[in-house]
């Protein structure tokens, strides 16, 4: 980056990093569980027979790992949905010098099994901001880090997701 260049990233985008910027808690409904599981064809038997559960170690049915981000879902309006189905957002929550945003990858590290009932909290901080060069120009890298715990401490899964912004 030449020194005459202005910086994408803010000052009070800097000032984020490590901060805390979003917290949802969620119950894990087996019904819901189960529904998710059967939608993205995964028949798995931990999910829906407690004792094929219970015979591999676990207190009973689990859900499915991936159905943790839809247990912090809401219920969205259809004219709130985006065209593949996810809800609407306002922009970037942080502040920087950028117009465009765009996904950059998202990582989850399953640490403990979701079991019906759990109530699941997920707080989320800016793990990095930085500025990078690519074929295109300039550019920023946004990452999060989302900690999942469970109504007992538990951390049963962190997320990591990465926004890049133009």
């Amino acid at each position: 980056m030449e020194e005459t260049e202005e910086s994408l990233i803010t000052p009070e985008a800097q000032a984020m990093i490590g901060k805390e910027v979003g917290r949802k808690t969620g119950v894990v409904y087996p019904k819901e569980a189960q529904r998710f599981a059967a939608a993205v064809g995964d028949l798995n038997p931990l999910y829906f027979d407690d004792e094929a559960a219970r015979a591999r170690g676990y207190e009973g049915v689990i859900a499915p790992p991936m159905f943790l981000p839809h247990v912090l879902h809401g219920v969205s309006h259809l004219d709130s949905l985006r065209g593949d189905g996810v809800p609407l957002q306002g922009g970037s929550d942080i502040p920087l010098r950028a117009e465009r945003l765009m996904a950059g990858g998202e990582d989850y590290e399953f640490l403990s099994p979701l079991y019906p009932g759990d109530t699941i909290t997920a707080e989320t901080r800016i793990q990095n901001i930085e500025e990078k060069s690519g074929r295109s120009g300039r550019f920023v890298l946004v990452t999060r880090e989302t900690l999942y715990t469970n109504q007992d401490g538990v951390v049963v899964a962190k997320g990591r997701f990465s926004v890049i912004a133009r």
